[in-house]
């Protein structure tokens, strides 16, 4: 009697047939972590840029706001309180020290350092490595409970060096004029509640620009200085074009771009700065009127 071979009936795959299983899947995976990665570097592309323009708009807000305030002054009107109707501030102009002139608006053009220097700091002198301009901003206020009920503010908005001088950071400082009643004089200090030195605003900083124009329309260039002949333009100055450009944290694009075609950075002057790594640089640019500078 022959016996049948059992294992003809069973049924099952080849060992080829599992080769090329195993090889289609590890296609598929393949193409699914490519298409991943191609997804995910999209992603992070425009997470950078949605970052680079918020931050640039949310100092512009502040800008903004602080721009329109300067030249405020602070009229108290009818009263019984035996507050006088005018303020009794000193105010200081046509110094040869920005640190205590009153003006308005100064703007020092390519200078870094801190607020507190008037010309002072690290000044960029090389073409291809302009930045970035300093304001000083004053206006006024008044608060009728305080022993100096009449106010004076001076927001200062400047960059310094910032990650080993791969970039810079913009800073923020302001400080009150403190002044009794009884005194003729006074003095900017940092001491008050709402004053602070030296705040940073954000880093990752390539330019902060700073171009000032006159009631006719016209660029005043060289910005007015309190200590120059011209400072009558310091009360001229009708209007201010800011522009921030800022960096990508991490590095954007695939490959660095060719020597003879780099990446541009266009200013709102004469700054042009050319790049070659793989950063993305974006720029938020705004003209803001002002409201309270009269000639």
């Amino acid at each position: 009697m022959i016996k049948q071979n059992k294992l003809k009936n069973i049924a099952g795959i080849t060992l080829i047939e599992i080769m090329i299983g195993v090889v289609i899947s590890a296609i598929m995976m393949g193409a699914m972590y490519t298409t991943y990665n191609i997804v995910n570097s999209s992603y992070s592309q425009v997470t950078d840029r949605a970052k680079i323009s918020r931050s640039g708009r949310d100092i512009i807000a502040m800008l903004i706001r602080d721009i329109r305030l300067a030249g405020f002054k602070y009229h108290y009107g009818v009263n019984t309180d035996d507050i006088s109707k005018q303020d009794n501030l000193e105010y200081i102009s046509g110094s040869s020290d920005i640190k205590i002139s009153h003006a308005p608006i100064i703007v020092i053009k390519n200078k870094l350092g801190d607020a507190t220097d008037s010309d002072t700091g690290i000044s960029k002198n090389d073409v291809a490595d302009q930045c970035c301009d300093k304001i000083h901003i004053v206006y006024g206020d008044f608060n009728q409970n305080d022993t100096q009920p009449y106010k004076r503010y001076r927001v200062t908005y400047f960059a310094k060096p910032s990650g080993d001088n791969e970039y810079y950071a913009v800073y923020k400082s302001k400080q009150s004029w403190i002044q009794s009643t009884e005194s003729i004089t006074g003095n900017w200090s940092s001491s008050c509640t709402e004053c602070f030195s030296g705040e940073l605003i954000r880093d990752h900083l390539v330019d902060m620009e700073f171009i000032v124009f006159d009631k006719q329309g016209r660029i005043i260039s060289p910005p007015p200085r309190p200590n120059d002949s011209t400072r009558v333009d310091l009360y001229n100055i009708k209007a201010v074009d800011i522009r921030l450009t800022f960096r990508s944290k991490n590095e954007f694009y695939r490959f660095n771009p060719k020597v003879d075609n780099p990446r541009f950075v266009k200013g709102l002057g004469d700054r042009t700065r050319e790049f070659f790594d793989k950063y993305l640089r974006d720029s938020v640019v705004v003209t803001v009127n002002t409201r309270n500078v009269g000639s």
